[in-house]
């Protein structure tokens, strides 16, 4: 099981502070975050350009946003940043994708309506589509549901191979939701319906590392299942959280704190600081 942490608030220099303080202090990940909203209180920094500044000042630790909010994006624009992230970094890059929130502004479109669930479902099967292509390195085509590619090639490869990790969020049980992300490299688990905003426990878990077993090739390669929520602040309580959670069929915890008196500068770089829970 590894452990990750969100730093998500202050200054662009002082969320990259964060990510070199994650290292120091024993964390394996450190993610940032995707968001389009200028009438947000806290300052909202570009993903791609905090991830290449922790590139560059880190050396061992696993870079990612939580999540790459893919359908606003342009694919082979992604594609482009994200190799010269994984270049970077030496090959710690990993690229977790959703839908998005759908009261992101960044999905207004030119009519001023926000763009339905369904079209970024398809926009989100079309990036994944392009971006595996893409970190082949070679010569490609591909005609999507919205995006069209005609002989494009995107050097130099990754680092990493076969591709950048793909983390796809999945929505669980849906057959949907959870066949797309298992065709890529890990799924980040969500409830469907009423229960989205909750946290899986080691039942929950069990029963997602079941359904991956079962629909995922046995010789597709390694397969992270990727949880994110509050860790307890007591040592030997996010412990034995983090030790039932791995029995169940975890790999990557991701502490992340987004809203009340924890979801400050301060209170983060405090978190990081006292380590990253023993495992």
């Amino acid at each position: 099981m590894k452990v990750g942490i969100v730093g998500t608030f202050g200054a662009a220099g002082e969320v990259v502070d964060l990510a070199v303080a994650a290292e120091e202090h024993g964390w394996d990940g450190f993610f940032t975050w995707d968001a389009v909203d200028l009438r947000m209180e806290d300052a909202v920094w570009d993903p791609w350009s905090i991830l290449a500044a922790a590139a560059v000042r880190t050396r061992r630790i696993t870079l990612g946003a939580l999540v790459f909010a893919l359908p606003r994006r342009r694919p082979w624009v992604v594609a482009r940043q994200a190799v010269t992230v994984d270049h970077l970094s030496g090959g710690r890059l990993v690229i977790p994708a959703g839908l998005g929130v759908p009261t992101d502004h960044g999905f207004v479109g030119v009519s001023g309506e926000l763009v339905g669930t369904r079209e970024r479902a398809e926009l989100l099967d079309d990036h994944l589509a392009i971006l595996d292509r893409a970190f082949s390195g070679e010569v490609f085509a591909y005609a999507g549901t919205h995006h069209t590619v005609t002989d494009l090639q995107i050097r130099p490869r990754p680092v990493q191979r076969p591709r950048v990790p793909l983390w796809v969020v999945g929505a669980f049980p849906s057959e949907r939701s959870m066949g797309r992300a298992v065709r890529y490299d890990g799924v980040v688990p969500q409830l469907r319906g009423d229960r989205a905003m909750d946290h899986l426990g080691p039942d929950e878990v069990a029963e997602v590392a079941a359904w991956v077993a079962e629909h995922r090739p046995a010789d597709a390669g390694p397969f992270d299942i990727v949880l994110q929520g509050r860790l307890p602040d007591d040592a030997a309580e996010a412990r034995d959280h983090l030790a039932a959670l791995a029995e169940a069929g975890a790999t990557w915890f991701i502490d992340s704190r987004w809203e009340g008196p924890e979801a400050t500068i301060e209170a983060v770089s405090a978190r990081i600081r006292a380590g990253a829970p023993a495992r």
